[in-house]
């Protein structure tokens, strides 16, 4: 079945589109490709990438597999582009996600701008339907009712509609039946109800959730649409912010699943390359052109449920990761302090950085690692860009003549001040969490990664790095390795007595059969599909849990404890409650091992560049030159299509079996 398969994986990020191609014939051979992103229109970026990969006629036969991860979802919920979306809950709470949960956005600050509600006024609408905290009838929804808030939303004309009654998850009848009715009224509306997407108890939480839901799901639609319309009759998946991917068709309802579509690609692609090379505890990060996304894996991929985009908490799971506003587009700039600042002002695809020649003029990460010498100009990149250092020397200057320092060392400022900013990214993700990060060895992706992966690790004290094969499209190769699936959650707020968990059984039984028939709706045999169950527990009297997974209750009660040490340092004599389950459910439907290496090994005759503070000038090497085992001394700048490494003094490196360039400091 394999031998003619062509999968193509996608990440769509703010400054490039990346592209990698796995093809059986019949052993796996993997092609990958990058060109500029086109933020007004991201499916006109993916449809010129496979042009200009040659695969137009498998395109036009239908004959690739293609699985997509897009910022379409974030973007849209940080610039506020959302649908006008109306929001129903019970009387007296029409303002429920005004007020959200009161906790000031910075904790000693008297004074902040207030926040923009996520739902205005008059598209808040509250009805009956109520329930009390155990689940029985407070209030009933009459037809009147009913009626009524049908003509509503025909005089508002939302073009989607959140409904989110309270506890809804222990019994979600009413929420149904406004669902019902607005159906039979024939209203052209997107319905989410928040006890289908996401049953837990928080009401806020959960109503933030459903918004998004369905605020995000129109504009879902219309880019898939466009997107399926460019494709054919091509299949698409679509990578979820907890790492599984799900058919294109079921995305429209799950949009608030899409919000880490693209990081989560990276995850992913980073924990089956430490399967691969037997290396289970990194630390990753990945630096593209708009932002840097940090995550820890010790093993597997964490997710939470307590992750944030822009000021809205996300309820959904999502890979655990922390993102930054520093990235190779980032702008510096002076504040009114005279202190450099960089980021989160990024330059994007359009303009792009000054040195990029498409008419930015404002100095960034990129702009500053050319003045240095560790981005060289004569090089081919990706998106057939020439790096201009003219140009990056005008706006750096620009900079330098504020704060009276050289143009380099004004260079060498920035790039520090945004290594700064992801050396407190790793520290929230390890140290604030219990993790001693020289336990780890850093793993650096995305197309800027590798110019800062030596400065991190000497900041973190960590001795071992890599900067994977083709790591400048790594979250599209995350496309190819992902499972499909679904994750799926209930709040029992459960004791842990013997008469409480005997329950439980066929609580984790109706959830794990939710995703056994979604996924065969989407054709997949029962016999691949694989079930994982975890709970969220906590100490009686505690607000946040801990999730971990589930066997029993003994083996769940040792890892809850276990984490919590870890975590906070210390554990508690007290009652453990169980709060809610979880099942994941998934499907690898296409499993291969990386291809070994296949550089040329020609490169014979030494190159040299001089990078600024370097005593000495710095070996200029092309990746696919690098034969296996190859001894690399830094400082050393090594260049490819779709990224550099800079390998500074004090580090040596040498190139694996896959292709992987692993350094170690020898300071």
């Amino acid at each position: 079945m394999q031998d003619n398969l062509t999968i193509l994986g996608i990440d769509a990020g703010g400054t490039f589109t990346d592209f990698v191609c796995l093809e059986f014939s019949p052993d796996p051979r993997l092609s990958i490709h990058k060109t500029l992103s086109t933020p007004a229109a991201p499916e006109q970026a993916i449809l010129n990438g496979i042009q200009q990969m040659g695969l137009l006629e498998k395109l036009n036969r239908g004959g690739l597999h293609i699985i997509h991860g897009s910022t379409v979802a974030t973007n849209a919920a940080l610039e506020g582009n959302t649908a006008r979306t109306a929001f129903i809950t019970n009387y007296g709470f029409g303002d429920m996600l005004m007020l959200a949960r009161q906790t000031r956005p910075k904790l000693y600050a008297l004074e902040f701008p207030p926040q923009k509600a996520p739902v205005p006024a008059d598209l808040c609408l509250e009805t009956g339907g109520r329930l009390t905290a155990d689940g029985s009838l407070l209030e009933s929804l009459s037809g009147e009712e009913l009626e009524q808030l049908i003509s509503s939303l025909r005089k508002l004309e939302p073009e989607a509609v959140a409904i989110n009654l309270l506890f809804s998850f222990l019994d979600s009848r009413y929420e149904e039946d406004i669902a019902r009715a607005i159906s039979e009224a024939g209203l052209p509306v997107l319905v989410s109800r928040s006890s289908e997407v996401l049953p837990v108890y928080r009401e806020y939480e959960r109503g933030i959730a459903t918004w998004l839901n369905a605020s995000l799901g129109p504009v879902i639609q219309g880019y898939l649409s466009r997107l399926q319309d460019g494709l054919g009759d091509c299949s698409l998946q679509i990578m979820q912010s907890s790492g599984e991917t799900i058919a294109a068709s079921k995305a429209v309802k799950s949009a608030v699943h899409l919000l880490l579509s693209g990081p989560a690609g990276g995850l992913t692609a980073m924990q089956y390359l430490g399967e691969q090379i037997s290396t289970p505890k990194i630390i990753s990060f990945d630096m593209g052109g708009t932002s840097t996304d940090v995550a820890l894996l010790n093993g597997d991929i964490a997710t939470t449920t307590e992750g944030r985009i822009g000021p809205y908490p996300i309820g959904v799971p999502m890979v655990d990761m922390h993102t930054i506003g520093a990235g190779g587009g980032s702008i510096a700039y002076v504040d009114s302090g005279g202190m450099l600042q960089v980021g989160p002002r990024s330059a994007g695809a359009q303009p792009g950085p000054a040195c990029y020649g498409q008419g930015g003029t404002e100095a960034t990460v990129t702009d500053a690692n050319l003045v240095l010498g560790r981005l060289v100009a004569d090089v081919s990149l990706a998106g057939d860009l020439q790096l201009d250092r003219t140009l990056a020397i005008e706006a750096v200057s620009k900079i330098a003549d504020q704060i009276g320092l050289s143009v380099e060392e004004t260079a060498l400022g920035i790039v520090s001040v945004a290594n700064e900013h992801m050396a407190r990214a790793i520290r929230e993700i390890s140290v604030n969490r219990g993790h001693d990060p020289a336990d780890f060895v850093l793993a650096s992706f995305g197309g800027a990664g590798g110019l800062h992966v030596c400065a991190l690790a000497e900041a973190m004290q960590m001795r071992q790095a890599i900067v994977p094969n083709r790591g400048g499209v790594l979250s599209a190769l995350g496309m190819l390795v992902a499972p499909r699936g679904r994750q799926f959650t209930r709040t029992v707020n459960s004791g842990t007595e013997a008469a409480a968990i005997a329950g439980l059984e066929n609580e984790f039984t109706e959830l794990a059969e939710m995703g056994r028939s979604e996924l065969l709706e989407e054709g997949l045999s029962a016999d691949i599909l694989n079930y994982q169950r975890s709970a969220d527990l906590r100490y009686r009297g505690q607000s946040y849990t801990l999730n971990v997974p589930w066997q029993d209750m003994q083996q769940a009660t040792n890892a809850f404890q276990e984490k919590h040490r870890q975590r906070y340092g210390y554990d508690m004599m007290v009652a453990i409650e169980i709060v809610n389950l979880r099942v994941t459910v998934t499907a690898e439907d296409v499993r291969f091992q990386l291809p070994a290496d296949q550089t040329s090994g020609a490169c014979n005759k030494p190159r040299y560049t001089e990078v600024y503070g370097q005593a000495q000038p710095a070996q200029l090497l092309a990746r696919d030159e690098l034969n296996r085992d190859s001894n690399i001394e830094g400082p050393a700048v090594i260049h490819e299509y779709v990224a550099t490494t800079y390998v500074a003094q004090g580090w040596h490196g040498r190139v694996d079996s896959l292709g992987n360039l692993i350094l170690n400091w020898k300071g």
